[in-house]
């Protein structure tokens, strides 16, 4: 496959639908765009407001549009200012601050953008359990609940540790990763959602199904996390485990795919009950996540994961995208949020736009990894 041919037009189109999304969503913090094409408007505490500025900073890096990063420079000062308020930030902080302050960082030396991510990154570190070896989901009473969405957070301790000097973000990260390893990626590749742990004790109580169609189902946006942090910690501490553990969950993730290529949005449903929605960006997550993956070992071995990569994003690109629907203020159709609850499905998300953009990035040369 000629990666040149086949993902240079899909980055154009790129170009020229973020340019207008710019235009439709202004300063909006986009979550959910459902069947009228309109992006909602989120408070800045909700777990996906770094996605859109993400956006916007991959693609002023990829093209030296100015107008991407006027866009995008002001909202790691707005969660900065959120933060001094009352608010309900919790474990995703990475999700919010890698996104919007530490690229920041890299690309311009911004001193405050760098301020603001140390301040993320010792925010998630307070919420380490020592006795579980696990960082702490959500707010509430569920003191002992852990999530497999942490996993892509590990990514902002990691980075304090390397601007700081100061190992401590490294020690939690790793432990939480090990917590990951031994309790959420099951052996034959699925993974647990949510994992419920004695807070006083540490002591492992259980699994949750989580947004999972049940305790032991195949959630496969939650087999993407995995996939893609395990696949960051290896990359960072060069631990086989890790490797091995990022291995293991996209062995399963591609073994269920369906014949287009996109996921279900949990794969244990869709063998029991047949045509089950589809999450385009559970999708789009596992497919940068395996480019990445496919990096780190030898060109051979890592081939399986490009192939796959590729062919996910080859369907999305021509069977899911808004190209044809210029007003629509998302990129990706056809995602599916919380299907127990009947959330959010068969829907735009902008986390799957976010990673749908950033792998087509990394398929056009973009090496400054976020995440």
């Amino acid at each position: 496959m000629n990666l040149k041919a086949d993902f240079k037009e899909p980055f154009r189109m790129l170009d020229q639908k973020v340019q207008q999304m710019m235009k439709l969503i202004g300063d909006k913090s986009p979550h959910v765009a459902g069947a009228d094409g309109k992006y909602d408007d989120m408070r800045l505490d909700w777990w996906t407001s770094g996605f859109w500025p993400g956006i916007l900073w991959i693609m002023h890096e990829m093209t030296g549009n100015e107008a991407y990063k006027t866009a995008a420079w002001r909202w790691d000062e707005l969660l900065e200012q959120k933060m001094m308020q009352p608010n309900n930030f919790h474990h995703d902080v990475g999700f919010q601050f890698m996104p919007t302050a530490v690229i920041k960082h890299k690309l311009t030396g911004d001193e405050d953008a760098l301020r603001r991510g140390l301040f993320a990154a010792n925010f998630l570190a307070g919420r380490y359990n020592i006795a579980g070896r696990f960082l702490r989901a959500w707010n509430q009473e569920k003191l002992g609940w852990s999530i497999v969405d942490s996993s892509m957070n590990l990514s902002i301790l990691f980075w304090a540790a390397e601007q700081t000097g100061d190992p401590r973000f490294t020690h939690i990260a790793k432990a939480h990763a090990d917590t990951v390893v031994e309790r959420f990626i099951r052996e034959d590749g699925s993974v647990n959602h949510i994992v419920s742990f004695d807070p006083q004790t540490g002591e492992h109580i259980g699994s949750l199904g989580g947004q999972g169609a049940g305790p032991d189902s195949g959630w496969s946006r939650g087999a993407a996390w995995a996939l893609y942090g395990m696949a960051s910690t290896y990359r960072i501490t060069n631990e086989i485990k890790y490797l091995r553990a990022a291995q293991r969950v996209a062995h399963y993730f591609i073994a269920n795919l369906p014949e287009d290529s996109v996921p279900h949005w949990d794969f244990r449903a869709a063998a029991d009950l047949g045509e089950e929605p589809r999450d385009t960006s559970a999708g789009a997550c596992a497919a940068s996540g395996m480019l990445d993956l496919a990096d780190l070992l030898p060109k051979v071995e890592g081939a399986i994961y490009r192939r796959t990569a590729e062919r996910i994003l080859l369907s999305l690109h021509r069977n899911y995208a808004t190209w044809n629907m210029p007003e629509h203020e998302a990129i990706l159709l056809h995602a599916t949020g919380h299907k127990p609850a009947d959330q959010n499905v068969d829907v735009s998300l902008i986390y799957g736009d976010y990673f749908f953009v950033e792998a087509i990035a990394k398929l056009n040369g973009w090496k400054n990894r976020i995440f």
